[in-house]
């Protein structure tokens, strides 16, 4: 059988429940700011993944638009991996004597929109080549 050597310090062992209460106000305090925290860091995955998305699917638009010659000018439409899109085309400046070619800038425009309505929106230059004068 064993007895504490100091039988006056028997009662005073252990955590009183105002300590234990204030404990768990701090925990909950600590999580409570934890919650938005990971809201936050969830909503910022979602839209990097759905942008990544729109890039991609713009990207795929771009390597099967037309050859130089054969993209008209004007609008193309279309529907790839559920984003619609559009291609806007429009001769820009004059045309340049390149060695024995015609050259004539063309811009390029494309506009992804994605099935949740965000847009991706490229713009570039492109040079067309013409029938020699």
């Amino acid at each position: 059988m064993c007895r504490p050597a100091n039988p006056e310090t028997r009662g005073n062992a252990g955590f009183t429940l105002i300590e234990a209460l204030a404990a768990l106000a701090v925990m909950g305090a600590g999580l409570a700011a934890i919650g938005p925290l990971t809201s936050s860091s969830l909503r910022a995955g979602l839209y990097a993944e759905r942008h990544l998305a729109e890039i991609e699917t713009a990207r795929k638009i771009i390597a099967g638009m037309p050859s130089r010659e054969a993209l008209p000018v004007g609008n193309l439409t279309g529907v790839l991996d559920a984003h619609d899109w559009r291609i806007n085309s429009t001769l820009i400046g004059s045309p340049a004597v390149v060695g024995d070619s015609l050259w004539t800038p063309q811009r390029i425009e494309v506009l992804v929109r994605s099935p949740l309505g965000a847009m991706v929106e490229i713009d570039t230059i492109r040079l067309r080549r013409q029938a020699t004068r």
